[in-house]
């Protein structure tokens, strides 16, 4: 039996108005929950890239990818190996720091995980952290105590490590191009 686990997809589509909408609904007719979901451009401003996390099995997983293929605005879609792939998110957390004691503490615990204090005020901190799901979580867990104000996260962004690309064609050359060499 497959066993259900976080699946890291990395799509390119065209950048253009409505194309989010589609891919999301196409997870959602297949019954599935978006755990991650982070979308930008590319170096190429026509082309964004969707990085998207799902619980899912082996047989689901090719299942959403061949989906994903069929869709006409989708040029690549590329399953990551998830021990070969760099994956960071980006989190802000605005925490309550009364007194010099609770402001220390905290900025010692920023500078542990190598975040960054991004606002100060007379009674809070706000902190920005780049990294991967677990260094999110043990940071979150030690600001706890200070009473977390807001928080949010980006989604999870990734790539392959080394010279591996979502350019190795997961689609045939000319595939899904209406419009071009049409009379």
């Amino acid at each position: 039996m497959n066993q259900v686990k976080r699946q890291s997809l990395s799509v390119l589509v065209d950048n253009e108005s409505g194309v989010l909408s589609q891919v999301s609904r196409m997870f959602s007719r297949k019954g599935y929950n978006i755990e991650s979901l982070a979308v930008g451009t590319t170096e190429d401003p026509a082309i964004s890239r969707i990085t998207i996390e799902v619980m899912a099995d082996e047989k689901q997983t090719n299942l959403l990818c061949n989906q994903l293929r069929k869709l006409f605005p989708v040029h690549s879609v590329k399953l990551l190996d998830l021990d070969k792939a760099i994956r960071r998110e980006l989190i802000l957390l605005k925490v309550n720091a009364n007194g010099y004691d609770a402001c220390n503490r905290i900025i010692q615990i920023a500078n542990i995980f190598r975040a960054n204090i991004i606002d100060v005020s007379t009674t809070t901190l706000t902190i920005a952290m780049i990294g991967d799901a677990s260094k999110a979580e043990a940071i979150i867990d030690l600001v706890k105590e200070f009473g977390v104000l807001e928080l949010v996260r980006t989604g999870m962004v990734a790539l392959e490590r080394g010279s591996d690309t979502i350019y190795e064609a997961t689609k045939e050359k000319g595939e899904f191009d209406y419009g071009k060499n049409v009379l």
